[in-house]
């Protein structure tokens, strides 16, 4: 239910902030402000993808964590999307996930609210280790194998 209030009341938010700040500082600077916007969150989202692949070829060359670069690029690619909405609370809620300090308290307040579980979460130990299965088999060289007889659609 909190979903759709959300979703009803937003775009409302919006008109009203987008009237507000176009009464303050003029019709075409509003404007600007938005297209602005819509471009940096475009060229944040494109010039994101290869910087992601980058940090996390990084660290995982360092045998570091590569969770932290993945999650604060899927932050800046939200940040863009963001940006791209035309409105004034949704710039102002891009813009702040740009800052690292605050998008690192954001994965630390969402880290603490997620919990991690195995596929073997309350299976003894000793089930939970992979079985050995003991087979015999023999090795067939390519020569040794039979022909497939040839196909009735081909000439042969």
């Amino acid at each position: 239910m909190w979903l759709f209030a959300l979703l009803v009341a937003l775009p409302l938010i919006e008109i009203g902030l987008l009237v507000t700040l176009g009464g303050a500082i003029g019709l075409w600077l509003t404007l600007a402000w938005v297209i602005g916007t819509g471009f940096a969150g475009v060229a944040l989202i494109r010039a994101q993808g290869m910087r992601g692949m980058v940090d996390l070829r990084r660290e995982t060359e360092l045998i570091r964590n590569p969770l932290s670069p993945l999650v604060h690029g899927a932050l800046k690619v939200l940040a863009g999307m963001l940006l791209i909405l035309p409105g004034v609370l949704t710039d102002a809620l891009g813009l702040l996930l740009l800052i690292p300090p605050l998008r690192d308290l954001l994965i630390a307040g969402l880290a603490a609210r997620i919990k991690v579980s195995s596929a073997t979460a309350g299976v003894p130990r000793r089930q939970a280790q992979a079985e050995v299965i003991e087979a015999e088999y023999t090795v067939i060289a390519p020569e040794d194998r039979e022909k497939p007889p040839p196909s009735r659609w081909t000439r042969h």
